[in-house]
Protein backbone atom coordinates (compact mmCIF):
# COMPACT_ATOMS: atom_id res chain seq x y z
CA UNK A 1 0.00 0.00 0.00
CA UNK A 2 1.41 3.30 -0.77
CA UNK A 3 2.67 5.89 2.10
CA UNK A 4 0.04 7.93 1.81
CA UNK A 5 -2.80 5.91 2.20
CA UNK A 6 -1.35 3.94 5.52
CA UNK A 7 -1.23 7.63 6.80
CA UNK A 8 -4.29 8.23 6.10
CA UNK A 9 -5.82 4.82 7.35
CA UNK A 10 -4.10 5.47 10.53
CA UNK A 11 -5.55 8.71 10.66
CA UNK A 12 -9.24 7.64 10.49
CA UNK A 13 -8.29 5.00 13.15
CA UNK A 14 -7.42 7.75 15.70
CA UNK A 15 -3.52 7.12 15.67
CA UNK A 16 -1.09 10.09 16.07
CA UNK A 17 2.07 9.66 14.00
CA UNK A 18 5.12 11.23 15.46
CA UNK A 19 8.03 11.90 13.19
CA UNK A 20 11.76 11.11 14.55
CA UNK A 21 14.29 9.06 15.71
CA UNK A 22 13.30 7.61 18.93
CA UNK A 23 15.53 6.10 22.02
CA UNK A 24 14.59 4.71 25.34
CA UNK A 25 15.24 6.60 27.85
CA UNK A 26 13.57 4.05 30.88
CA UNK A 27 11.16 1.05 29.85
CA UNK A 28 7.93 3.34 29.47
CA UNK A 29 9.58 6.36 27.83
CA UNK A 30 11.16 7.32 24.32
CA UNK A 31 12.69 10.51 23.38
CA UNK A 32 12.00 11.33 20.00
CA UNK A 33 13.89 13.68 18.13
CA UNK A 34 12.20 15.99 15.97
CA UNK A 35 14.81 18.03 13.27
CA UNK A 36 16.38 20.30 15.91
CA UNK A 37 14.23 19.65 18.89
CA UNK A 38 13.21 16.59 21.42
CA UNK A 39 9.80 15.13 22.51
CA UNK A 40 9.32 12.68 25.02
CA UNK A 41 6.61 10.17 25.22
CA UNK A 42 5.71 7.54 27.55
CA UNK A 43 3.26 4.91 27.27
CA UNK A 44 2.33 2.06 29.31
CA UNK A 45 2.39 -0.66 26.24
CA UNK A 46 5.20 -0.40 23.34
CA UNK A 47 5.58 -2.23 20.06
CA UNK A 48 9.00 -2.33 18.45
CA UNK A 49 8.83 -2.65 14.50
CA UNK A 50 11.78 -0.97 13.38
CA UNK A 51 12.60 -3.28 10.23
CA UNK A 52 16.03 -4.07 9.10
CA UNK A 53 19.08 -2.64 7.34
CA UNK A 54 21.12 -3.77 5.07
CA UNK A 55 24.55 -5.76 6.48
CA UNK A 56 27.65 -3.79 4.66
CA UNK A 57 29.90 -5.20 2.40
CA UNK A 58 33.05 -6.57 3.72
CA UNK A 59 36.64 -3.97 2.94
CA UNK A 60 34.69 -1.32 1.38
CA UNK A 61 31.76 0.78 2.39
CA UNK A 62 28.80 1.18 -0.03
CA UNK A 63 28.93 3.90 -2.01
CA UNK A 64 25.73 3.84 -3.82
CA UNK A 65 27.47 3.98 -6.96
CA UNK A 66 29.27 0.79 -7.43
CA UNK A 67 29.30 -0.85 -4.19
CA UNK A 68 25.54 -0.78 -3.69
CA UNK A 69 23.06 -2.35 -1.10
CA UNK A 70 19.38 -3.37 -1.95
CA UNK A 71 18.56 0.04 -0.58
CA UNK A 72 20.32 1.74 -2.77
CA UNK A 73 18.94 0.05 -6.02
CA UNK A 74 16.32 2.52 -6.61
CA UNK A 75 18.65 4.77 -6.82
CA UNK A 76 20.88 4.36 -9.66
CA UNK A 77 21.21 6.64 -12.48
CA UNK A 78 21.97 4.64 -15.07
CA UNK A 79 21.61 0.74 -15.97
CA UNK A 80 25.01 -1.22 -15.22
CA UNK A 81 26.82 -2.99 -18.01
CA UNK A 82 27.73 -5.79 -15.73
CA UNK A 83 26.51 -6.29 -12.29
CA UNK A 84 27.93 -9.31 -9.24
CA UNK A 85 25.42 -9.77 -6.83
CA UNK A 86 27.31 -10.92 -3.21
CA UNK A 87 24.56 -13.12 -1.44
CA UNK A 88 21.52 -15.83 -2.86
CA UNK A 89 19.50 -14.23 -0.60
CA UNK A 90 15.65 -13.34 -1.47
CA UNK A 91 16.68 -9.80 -2.27
CA UNK A 92 19.66 -10.92 -4.55
CA UNK A 93 17.97 -12.98 -6.72
CA UNK A 94 14.66 -10.86 -6.92
CA UNK A 95 17.36 -8.16 -8.07
CA UNK A 96 19.46 -10.54 -10.04
CA UNK A 97 16.83 -11.77 -12.58
CA UNK A 98 15.59 -8.26 -12.81
CA UNK A 99 18.47 -6.69 -14.00
CA UNK A 100 19.36 -9.95 -16.21
CA UNK A 101 16.11 -9.36 -17.94
CA UNK A 102 17.33 -6.22 -18.80
CA UNK A 103 20.16 -7.41 -20.42
CA UNK A 104 22.60 -6.72 -18.25
CA UNK A 105 24.83 -9.71 -17.57
CA UNK A 106 24.91 -10.90 -13.87
CA UNK A 107 27.37 -13.17 -11.65
CA UNK A 108 25.37 -14.18 -8.78
CA UNK A 109 28.31 -15.20 -5.91
CA UNK A 110 26.68 -17.69 -3.28
CA UNK A 111 28.89 -19.10 -0.55
CA UNK A 112 25.83 -21.97 -0.34
CA UNK A 113 25.92 -24.92 -3.24
CA UNK A 114 21.98 -24.28 -3.44
CA UNK A 115 20.30 -20.60 -3.06
CA UNK A 116 17.21 -20.65 -1.12
CA UNK A 117 17.36 -23.47 0.16
CA UNK A 118 14.00 -23.42 2.41
CA UNK A 119 12.38 -23.42 -1.02
CA UNK A 120 11.93 -26.96 -2.90
CA UNK A 121 14.49 -28.02 -4.75
CA UNK A 122 12.97 -28.41 -8.30
CA UNK A 123 11.59 -25.34 -7.88
CA UNK A 124 15.50 -23.74 -7.36
CA UNK A 125 16.31 -26.08 -9.96
CA UNK A 126 14.26 -24.32 -12.60
CA UNK A 127 14.85 -20.94 -11.82
CA UNK A 128 18.39 -21.29 -12.01
CA UNK A 129 18.06 -22.83 -15.43
CA UNK A 130 15.89 -20.05 -16.24
CA UNK A 131 18.41 -17.62 -14.65
CA UNK A 132 21.31 -18.90 -16.57
CA UNK A 133 19.32 -18.85 -20.17
CA UNK A 134 18.65 -14.99 -19.27
CA UNK A 135 22.81 -14.38 -18.79
CA UNK A 136 23.28 -15.29 -14.88
CA UNK A 137 26.33 -16.71 -13.99
CA UNK A 138 25.98 -18.61 -10.47
CA UNK A 139 29.15 -18.95 -8.42
CA UNK A 140 28.03 -21.63 -5.95
CA UNK A 141 29.89 -22.25 -2.89
CA UNK A 142 32.26 -19.60 -3.49
CA UNK A 143 33.09 -16.66 -0.21
CA UNK A 144 33.79 -13.28 -1.32
CA UNK A 145 37.38 -12.54 0.53
CA UNK A 146 37.45 -8.86 -0.31
CA UNK A 147 36.20 -5.88 -2.55
CA UNK A 148 38.12 -2.96 -3.92
CA UNK A 149 37.91 -0.22 -5.90
CA UNK A 150 39.63 0.58 -9.43
CA UNK A 151 40.88 4.02 -9.97
CA UNK A 152 39.57 4.40 -13.17
CA UNK A 153 37.19 6.20 -14.84
CA UNK A 154 35.61 4.95 -14.81
CA UNK A 155 35.45 3.02 -11.38
CA UNK A 156 34.96 -0.58 -11.40
CA UNK A 157 34.39 -2.94 -8.00
CA UNK A 158 37.26 -5.30 -8.27
CA UNK A 159 35.77 -8.94 -6.28
CA UNK A 160 38.72 -11.57 -4.78
CA UNK A 161 37.17 -14.68 -3.75
CA UNK A 162 38.83 -16.98 -1.44
CA UNK A 163 39.11 -19.68 -4.26
CA UNK A 164 41.34 -17.37 -5.64
CA UNK A 165 39.27 -16.20 -8.89
CA UNK A 166 39.25 -12.52 -9.54
CA UNK A 167 36.03 -10.69 -10.85
CA UNK A 168 35.44 -7.29 -12.10
CA UNK A 169 32.08 -5.27 -12.06
CA UNK A 170 30.47 -2.13 -12.88
CA UNK A 171 28.21 -2.24 -9.98
CA UNK A 172 28.25 -4.71 -7.12
CA UNK A 173 25.00 -5.45 -5.06
CA UNK A 174 25.59 -7.00 -1.57
CA UNK A 175 22.86 -8.82 -0.43
CA UNK A 176 24.39 -10.89 2.02
CA UNK A 177 21.85 -10.78 4.85
CA UNK A 178 20.03 -7.79 6.83
CA UNK A 179 20.75 -6.49 10.61
CA UNK A 180 17.83 -5.36 12.80
CA UNK A 181 17.64 -1.68 12.45
CA UNK A 182 17.55 -1.62 16.94
CA UNK A 183 21.14 0.30 17.00
CA UNK A 184 19.50 3.41 17.74
CA UNK A 185 17.08 2.21 20.34
CA UNK A 186 18.77 2.29 23.51
CA UNK A 187 17.86 -0.86 24.31
CA UNK A 188 19.47 -1.38 27.32
CA UNK A 189 17.61 1.69 29.33
CA UNK A 190 14.38 -0.53 28.52
CA UNK A 191 15.89 -3.74 29.76
CA UNK A 192 16.09 -5.03 26.50
CA UNK A 193 19.07 -7.49 24.71
CA UNK A 194 19.11 -7.86 21.30
CA UNK A 195 20.87 -10.53 19.57
CA UNK A 196 24.50 -10.36 17.42
CA UNK A 197 22.00 -9.46 14.04
CA UNK A 198 20.08 -6.69 16.50
CA UNK A 199 16.57 -9.14 16.77
CA UNK A 200 14.43 -9.16 19.50
CA UNK A 201 14.04 -12.45 20.94
CA UNK A 202 9.61 -12.64 21.51
CA UNK A 203 7.15 -15.42 22.91
CA UNK A 204 3.84 -16.21 20.97
CA UNK A 205 2.45 -13.03 21.46
CA UNK A 206 5.31 -11.26 20.41
CA UNK A 207 6.17 -10.11 23.78
CA UNK A 208 9.48 -9.35 24.60
CA UNK A 209 11.43 -10.00 27.78
CA UNK A 210 9.99 -6.69 29.09
CA UNK A 211 6.31 -7.94 29.97
CA UNK A 212 4.80 -4.58 28.48
CA UNK A 213 7.25 -4.18 25.32
CA UNK A 214 6.26 -6.07 22.40
CA UNK A 215 8.05 -6.74 18.85
CA UNK A 216 7.04 -8.04 15.64
CA UNK A 217 8.25 -7.82 12.09
CA UNK A 218 12.00 -8.38 10.32
CA UNK A 219 13.15 -7.48 13.57
CA UNK A 220 12.22 -10.35 15.48
CA UNK A 221 13.76 -12.54 12.36
CA UNK A 222 12.16 -15.44 10.01
CA UNK A 223 9.81 -15.10 8.21
CA UNK A 224 10.86 -11.78 7.39
CA UNK A 225 8.20 -11.05 4.67
CA UNK A 226 5.98 -8.63 4.58
CA UNK A 227 2.52 -10.13 4.91
CA UNK A 228 3.51 -11.92 7.99
CA UNK A 229 5.27 -8.65 9.53
CA UNK A 230 1.53 -6.97 9.11
CA UNK A 231 0.08 -9.87 10.61
CA UNK A 232 2.32 -9.85 13.08
CA UNK A 233 2.38 -6.38 13.89
CA UNK A 234 -1.40 -6.90 14.24
CA UNK A 235 -1.55 -9.97 16.51
CA UNK A 236 0.90 -7.89 18.41
CA UNK A 237 -1.09 -4.67 18.93
CA UNK A 238 -4.23 -6.69 20.16
CA UNK A 239 -1.89 -8.81 22.31
CA UNK A 240 -0.38 -5.48 24.25
CA UNK A 241 -4.73 -3.97 24.23
CA UNK A 242 -5.69 -7.21 25.59
CA UNK A 243 -8.00 -8.33 22.87
CA UNK A 244 -8.37 -11.98 22.38
CA UNK A 245 -6.09 -12.99 18.82
CA UNK A 246 -5.39 -16.09 18.11
CA UNK A 247 -1.60 -17.03 17.50
CA UNK A 248 0.21 -17.19 13.85
CA UNK A 249 -1.32 -19.09 11.30
CA UNK A 250 0.46 -22.20 10.46
CA UNK A 251 0.48 -22.16 7.05
CA UNK A 252 0.99 -18.85 5.34
CA UNK A 253 2.45 -17.77 1.82
CA UNK A 254 5.91 -17.05 0.83
CA UNK A 255 6.19 -15.07 -2.10
CA UNK A 256 9.44 -14.18 -4.09
CA UNK A 257 8.92 -11.60 -6.90
CA UNK A 258 11.93 -12.53 -9.19
CA UNK A 259 11.80 -13.29 -12.83
CA UNK A 260 10.10 -15.94 -12.63
CA UNK A 261 7.86 -15.41 -9.95
CA UNK A 262 8.04 -18.33 -7.08
CA UNK A 263 5.62 -18.89 -4.55
CA UNK A 264 4.88 -21.45 -1.70
CA UNK A 265 2.92 -23.10 1.41
CA UNK A 266 3.11 -25.81 3.06
CA UNK A 267 6.22 -28.66 3.19
CA UNK A 268 8.78 -29.05 0.59
CA UNK A 269 9.44 -32.47 -0.82
CA UNK A 270 13.06 -32.37 1.13
CA UNK A 271 11.03 -31.81 4.46
CA UNK A 272 8.53 -34.27 4.18
CA UNK A 273 11.40 -36.87 3.30
CA UNK A 274 13.28 -36.16 6.21
CA UNK A 275 10.25 -36.13 8.17
CA UNK A 276 9.30 -39.71 6.36
CA UNK A 277 6.07 -38.44 5.76
CA UNK A 278 4.68 -40.66 2.95
CA UNK A 279 3.49 -38.07 0.36
CA UNK A 280 2.63 -38.16 -3.61
CA UNK A 281 3.40 -35.31 -6.41
CA UNK A 282 0.89 -33.87 -9.19
CA UNK A 283 2.52 -31.72 -11.35
CA UNK A 284 0.88 -29.28 -14.07
CA UNK A 285 3.03 -27.18 -16.94
CA UNK A 286 1.92 -23.91 -18.05
CA UNK A 287 2.27 -25.06 -21.54
CA UNK A 288 -0.42 -27.53 -20.91
CA UNK A 289 -2.61 -24.99 -19.75
CA UNK A 290 -4.82 -23.00 -21.95
CA UNK A 291 -3.98 -19.78 -20.59
CA UNK A 292 -0.21 -20.31 -19.61
CA UNK A 293 -0.23 -20.98 -23.84
CA UNK A 294 -2.31 -17.47 -24.20
CA UNK A 295 0.24 -15.46 -21.61
CA UNK A 296 3.37 -17.10 -23.78
CA UNK A 297 4.79 -18.85 -19.89
CA UNK A 298 5.85 -22.29 -21.42
CA UNK A 299 8.16 -22.69 -18.66
CA UNK A 300 6.00 -22.46 -15.75
CA UNK A 301 5.85 -25.59 -13.41
CA UNK A 302 2.67 -25.85 -10.61
CA UNK A 303 3.25 -28.61 -7.63
CA UNK A 304 1.02 -30.23 -5.06
CA UNK A 305 2.21 -32.67 -2.54
CA UNK A 306 -0.14 -34.68 -0.98
CA UNK A 307 -0.33 -37.58 1.76
CA UNK A 308 -0.17 -41.27 0.14
CA UNK A 309 -3.04 -42.18 3.40
CA UNK A 310 -5.21 -39.38 3.99
CA UNK A 311 -4.66 -37.52 0.93
CA UNK A 312 -4.90 -34.92 2.81
CA UNK A 313 -2.46 -31.76 0.59
CA UNK A 314 0.62 -30.74 2.16
CA UNK A 315 2.21 -28.69 -0.21
CA UNK A 316 2.05 -26.27 -2.97
CA UNK A 317 4.89 -25.07 -5.13
CA UNK A 318 4.66 -22.48 -8.02
CA UNK A 319 7.20 -21.26 -10.56
CA UNK A 320 6.16 -19.14 -13.42
CA UNK A 321 3.81 -15.79 -13.95
CA UNK A 322 1.05 -15.33 -11.17
CA UNK A 323 2.71 -17.54 -8.65
CA UNK A 324 2.04 -15.69 -6.05
CA UNK A 325 -1.75 -14.95 -6.88
CA UNK A 326 -1.90 -18.62 -7.75
CA UNK A 327 -0.95 -20.11 -4.46
CA UNK A 328 -3.78 -18.69 -2.36
CA UNK A 329 -6.22 -21.03 -3.39
CA UNK A 330 -3.90 -24.05 -2.09
CA UNK A 331 -3.20 -21.92 0.69
CA UNK A 332 -7.04 -21.64 1.92
CA UNK A 333 -7.44 -25.25 1.29
CA UNK A 334 -4.11 -26.43 3.09
CA UNK A 335 -5.63 -24.28 5.93
CA UNK A 336 -8.88 -25.85 6.22
CA UNK A 337 -7.39 -29.57 5.88
CA UNK A 338 -8.68 -30.20 3.02
CA UNK A 339 -7.22 -32.77 0.02
CA UNK A 340 -6.88 -34.38 -3.13
CA UNK A 341 -10.80 -34.94 -3.85
CA UNK A 342 -11.78 -31.21 -2.99
CA UNK A 343 -9.49 -30.41 -6.08
CA UNK A 344 -11.16 -33.60 -8.34
CA UNK A 345 -14.68 -32.16 -7.92
CA UNK A 346 -14.20 -28.70 -8.11
CA UNK A 347 -14.78 -26.80 -11.64
CA UNK A 348 -12.30 -24.18 -12.14
CA UNK A 349 -13.02 -21.55 -14.52
CA UNK A 350 -11.56 -21.79 -18.07
CA UNK A 351 -9.25 -20.45 -19.21
CA UNK A 352 -7.40 -19.67 -15.98
CA UNK A 353 -4.16 -20.46 -14.15
CA UNK A 354 -6.13 -22.03 -11.47
CA UNK A 355 -6.82 -24.95 -13.59
CA UNK A 356 -3.42 -26.12 -13.07
CA UNK A 357 -4.81 -27.01 -9.60
CA UNK A 358 -7.29 -29.32 -11.35
CA UNK A 359 -4.48 -31.18 -13.74
CA UNK A 360 -1.73 -31.32 -11.12
CA UNK A 361 -4.78 -33.36 -8.74
CA UNK A 362 -5.59 -35.75 -11.79
CA UNK A 363 -2.09 -35.98 -11.91
CA UNK A 364 -1.40 -36.78 -8.23
CA UNK A 365 -4.71 -39.41 -8.62
CA UNK A 366 -3.15 -41.20 -10.93
CA UNK A 367 -0.23 -41.67 -9.44
CA UNK A 368 -1.87 -42.69 -5.88
CA UNK A 369 -4.37 -45.25 -7.77
CA UNK A 370 -1.23 -46.98 -9.08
Amino acid sequence: MPRRGIEDQLRRNDVTIVRGEAAFSDAHTLVVREGDGWRRISAEKIVIAVGTQPAQPPGVAADGEVVITGDDVVKLKQIPRAMAVVGGSVIGIEYASMFSALGVPVTLIEKRQRPLEFLDHEIVEELIHQMRHRNVTFRLGETVESIEMSDGPPRRAVIRLESGKRLVSDVVLFSAGRIAATGPLNLASAGLDADERGRLKVDETFRTSVPHIFAAGDVIGYPSLAATSSEQGRLAACHAFGIEAGPMAAHFPIGIYAIPEISMVGAPEHELTERKVPYETGVARYREIARGQILGDDSGLFKMLFHREDRRLLGVHVIGTGATELVHIGQAVLGLGGGIDYFLQTVFNYPTLAECYKVAALDASNKLRG
